[in-house]
């Protein structure tokens, strides 16, 4: 019994088929299995409208692109050119009424970085810096330039490099670029960070700088112009002028539906950041925490449903597909992914607003808790610590341990003495009445569909 039950422990969750595994939990053949998830399928059309499968025709215009089906934002990516400028002026002809500029750049040539700011500038055209993109050097000019600003990816400043070699200029450039940067309204305190850091280093704002110096700037928090500060003068933080995001609760509606997204209380850029365009699904993945609402409803479908009812703050949901638990909530929303968990009884979806990048596969150690919790089992030996875990007094906190502890691999939970232990390996499993044991093993995850909501 030992071996046996210690050979199903070991077992890669790769040689287990998924809907097998769902199959002997639910208790229902493979048509029905289909049929259950048709039906979620027929609901979702029902609610919102799939887009193309098909990634939508662009247009290409050197570094910048621009989505014929989305002419609102211009995407730049790329390292700033000879032909940038005049690159810029044709995606905005291709695009008249392109509202957001989208950076991912190293910098460039200055002056084509100072060209297309005076563009972005007098359009009063939006700025973002998606998270997991970078804009800096000569791109950081461009996003400055922005009458609505956002940094959730890097920033990066430091002084002009000048080829030329000569002071002369040098002076001159420096001369224009704080000319620019003052006729945009550029933080003090980001002058003198980008004057003091060398041309050959590159400082990138932490967040809590860009809330500090008041980098980023939303709708109608532009201040009124005035003489522009010396660089040589540091004033103090009190006296910057400060840019306040607008509230969630000034800015969402009041019952957000997916065909009412965005309302006119959005300024542009938070209805492009803020407004969900897709949804990933994935199967077994299991979000956890960050939980706004919990509730208990029909399908998967009408917990996304109620996602979307939610408004802004509603980025993911998890539905429990367990037909067995007829009580208490099945539908948890939440403010994000949270911390992920293998459960193959979990449908989960991402909503994902058009700055962010379809997810891409990822993988992870897991310990579901129905199939990768074997009762009767004990793991002797090979414990992270002398002493038990101080927190997890049952089964599920100590698989939960051992899921949120890189070094964990393995653990065995002791009923009587309600004692947790956390394990570096699996070893060498043997019987024993009142423990219950799990040992991790590596999944892929990858949504298994990513719908189109407008």
């Amino acid at each position: 019994m030992s071996s046996g039950t210690g050979a199903k422990l070991l077992q890669p969750l790769g040689d287990i088929d998924p809907m097998q595994r769902v199959r002997s939990w639910l208790g229902f053949s493979m048509t029905n299995f289909l049929a259950r998830f048709l039906t979620i399928a027929l609901i979702m059309c029902a609610m919102v409208h799939f887009g193309p499968t098909a990634d939508a025709a662009e247009r290409q215009f050197g570094l910048f692109s621009v989505d014929s089906e989305h002419p609102e934002a211009i995407h730049m990516d790329g390292a700033l050119d000879a032909g940038s400028a005049l690159n810029f002026r044709r995606a905005l002809n291709a695009a008249p009424d392109a509202r957001i500029l989208v950076l991912n750049s190293p910098g460039g040539l200055v002056q084509m970085g100072l060209l297309i700011a005076d563009d972005v500038h007098l359009r009063k055209m939006a700025t973002l810096i998606p998270a997991g993109s970078t804009c800096a050097s000569a791109c950081a000019f461009i996003f400055l330039a922005g009458a609505e600003r956002r940094a959730d990816g890097q920033l990066g400043v430091h002084q002009v490099s000048n080829d030329v070699g000569d002071l002369e200029s040098a002076q001159l450039s420096i001369a224009d670029i704080i000319e620019v940067l003052n006729r945009f309204q550029t933080p003090i305190d980001v002058l003198t960070i980008m004057f003091k850091t060398p041309a050959n280093d590159m400082h990138f704002f932490s967040p809590s700088e860009v809330a500090l110096y008041g980098i980023n700037r939303s709708a109608g928090a532009t201040p009124a112009a005035g003489p522009p500060t010396p660089v040589n003068e540091t004033p103090s933080v009190s006296s910057l002028p400060t840019y306040k995001p607008a509230t969630a609760e000034a800015a969402a509606p009041a019952t957000p539906s997916v065909a009412s997204l965005p309302t006119p209380d959005l300024s542009t850029l938070e209805a492009y950041t803020r407004r969900p365009t897709r949804m990933a699904l994935y199967s077994g993945l299991d979000f956890n925490g960050q939980d706004i609402e919990s509730v208990r409803v029909g399908e998967a479908s009408q917990c996304a449903r109620r996602c979307f009812e939610i408004g802004s703050e509603c980025k993911a949901f998890t539905y429990n597909a367990d037909t067995r638990i007829t009580r208490g909530p099945n539908c948890f929303l939440k403010t994000g992914s949270g911390a992920m968990d293998g459960n193959v009884m979990a449908i989960s979806g991402l909503l994902l607003n058009r700055a962010e990048k379809d997810p891409a596969p990822f993988s992870m150690g897991i310990i579901d808790p129905r199939e990768g919790m074997i009762e009767d089992i004990d793991l002797p030996g090979r414990d992270l610590s002398p002493r038990a875990h101080p927190t997890a007094k049952t089964g599920p906190q100590c698989r939960l341990a051992c899921i949120t502890n890189d070094q964990c691999q393995a653990f065995t939970f002791i009923k009587r003495k309600k004692e947790c232990w956390l394990k570096s390996s699996v070893g060498e499993a043997r019987y024993k009445p009142g423990m219950v044991s799990g040992g991790k093993k590596l999944a892929t995850f990858s949504p298994m569909s990513v719908i189109a909501l407008e």
